[in-house]
């Protein structure tokens, strides 16, 4: 696993502490691979999901941080979204 997955992994568990209770989303981080967060955390993996979000390495970086707001990435088509819209909503809203 890379150190930028490594540290999406870290940051991501720290920000739902506890899971993602609505369901699987899945964040694909061009050229460097695929994160699941679910009910148990966050983890690398390229398990199917509900949602499915892409960004590249910034634009990730920038969401954990908070100083890419996701909802401004999608309208600005850093961020594309496949499957179910509301949780990848519910998942913007738990990363803020």
């Amino acid at each position: 696993m890379s150190d930028i997955l490594t540290a999406a992994v870290a940051a991501l568990n720290e920000k739902i502490d506890g899971g993602f209770a609505a369901g699987t989303a899945k964040f694909v981080i061009a050229d460097e691979g695929s994160i699941i967060v679910d009910a148990d955390g966050a983890r690398a993996s390229d398990d199917d999901a509900d949602v499915t979000l892409t960004a590249d390495v910034e634009t990730f970086q920038g969401m954990i941080e908070g100083e890419v707001n996701p909802t401004a990435a999608f309208m600005q088509g850093k961020l594309t979204v496949d499957g179910d819209m509301g949780m990848a909503m519910q998942l913007g809203s738990a990363l803020a």
